[in-house]
């Protein structure tokens, strides 16, 4: 037995009106009492993205996404010969704006000779989608562009020798597919996309995407977030200009297309003798500002600006030094232009000509017994690095020096200089591992804290 309009309409009803999918007879299970899930499917390549664009009412001629179809340009329809003569007929054009758009969007039909589309949109030549009262109605789909004599009659009166269907009408030709079209605002969540500029709710934090002068431009007060990681999880294959964190040495670092080159501190110092009536002196390289010099005056820090002024290479007093003093200037130079203070405190770094000193963070192992990295640093940058160590466990105190050195392969490492308040804490080894040297602690107890400060020497 074929399938019945009831049970056609009721799958219908459930698919249309619930999105649900009919998995019963609606005796025994109504559109409400349906539970699986079934909605339409929504194609991202065929979302119309300027839907907003088309205008209210349909214009006389094709203007932006709106392409109209009268006159000459009406379109004539050919039989689609797979179904009953005369039935259906096909634009062989998509995506019609249908009369949700607006009321002037429904399509007119007109039957006229054939190949004369000029002459087609006549009173006389139009067919009505109400038909005429002679069970003759129309239906045009204007997704796929079909025109079907849907009532059980074709047009009364008719004659279709030498004719064809013609269908005036307009049509959506804009872009497609999730998002916006070019010169159009985007809108995702919170953001706002309009040409190369991205602005979310917030203000002041606009991102400017600059492809011609290849500029990104962050606007805002607060900060970039970039890749961070130790020095055994950089990329294998990185780009000149790659620019990430490394967590290893606590450092900014670039690829320079060679190596890691990591952002420090450098000092340079040099050695002025007054002769007592002069006050301006000539530096050996150029500075930007007085805040870019640490000076001494035997062995007392002058302060920027009072004591001194810069301008170039020349250093000017606000007093003439004494004969016999000893000036020392400290130049504040390489991957920084200035700073305000040196700080010797946990995480603090000073690059002096080619070695890095660093004070760790403490470290506290809760248990006896277990090896611990206290430190680490990447094997292709330092060869070799010296330690000063302070453990504490209650009021049991020790300290040690620790040097070591690696050549690629396997660690070396040597503690001397040990002494304690009366108990040995724990024991020091060093291993290499990936690309990263590590200095290992095993405490004797529980509860031990330990300190490290430390000089790297590079390779």
């Amino acid at each position: 037995m074929a399938i019945s309009d009831t049970q056609k309409v009721d799958y219908l009803f459930k698919k249309v009106g619930f999105a649900v999918t009919k998995t019963d007879t609606i005796s025994n299970k109504t559109a409400a009492n349906e539970s699986i899930p079934s909605p339409f499917l929504l194609r991202g390549d065929k979302v119309w993205q300027q839907a907003s664009s088309i205008p209210a009412t349909k214009p006389s001629s094709s203007t932006g996404v709106t392409t109209v179809y009268t006159g000459a340009t009406t379109v004539e329809c050919t039989a689609d010969i797979t179904a009953s003569t005369n039935r259906t007929w096909k634009t062989g054009l998509t995506d019609w704006i249908p009369p949700e758009f607006g009321s002037t969007y429904l399509v007119n039909v007109y039957v006229h000779d054939s190949s004369d589309a000029s002459n087609a949109e006549s009173i006389s030549n139009k067919v009505f989608i109400t038909g005429s009262g002679n069970d003759d109605e129309w239906f045009f789909d204007y997704q796929s562009g079909v025109l079907h004599f849907i009532g059980d009659n074709l047009p009364n009166g008719v004659d279709f020798s030498g004719k064809s269907v013609y269908v005036a009408g307009a049509r959506y030709t804009g872009a497609f597919g999730v998002g916006s079209a070019s010169g159009e605002d985007a809108n995702l969540g919170n953001l706002t996309i309009s040409g190369v500029t991205v602005t979310s709710t917030t203000a002041a934090d606009d991102i400017i995407l600059d492809a011609e002068d290849g500029h990104v431009i962050i606007s805002g007060t607060s900060a970039l977030g970039i890749p961070s990681g130790t020095s055994a999880q950089r990329p294998g294959s990185p780009d000149v200009g790659y620019t990430r964190f490394n967590t290893t040495t606590g450092l900014l670092e670039v690829w320079d297309g060679t190596e890691w080159d990591q952002q420090s501190l450098t000092l340079t110092s040099e050695t002025i003798t007054p002769d007592g009536a002069t006050s301006a002196f000539t530096l050996s390289s150029a500075v930007t500002s007085a805040a870019d010099l640490i000076i001494s005056i035997n062995g007392t820090l002058q302060q920027p600006t009072t004591a001194y002024t810069v301008s170039g290479t020349t250093l000017t007093f606000t007093e003439t030094p004494v004969a016999g003093d000893i000036i020392e200037v400290r130049h504040i130079a390489s991957d920084i232009s200035s700073i305000g203070s040196l700080k010797d405190g946990p995480g603090g770094r000073i690059e002096i000509t080619g070695s890095l000193a660093h004070l760790n963070a403490n470290t506290s192992i809760a248990t006896a017994s277990t090896l611990t990295t206290i430190d680490s640093f990447d094997a292709d940058t330092y060869r070799t690095a010296k330690y000063v160590l302070q453990a504490t466990d209650g009021t049991d105190f020790e300290s040690s020096e620790i040097l070591l050195t690696h050549d690629g392969t396997t660690a070396y490492q040597t503690t001397y200089a040990v002494i304690n308040s009366g108990n040995t804490l724990g024991n020091v080894s060093a291993t290499i591992s990936g690309s990263d040297v590590l200095l290992q602690y095993t405490p004797t107890n529980n509860n031990t804290d330990v300190r490290l400060s430390k000089n790297y020497l590079i390779i």
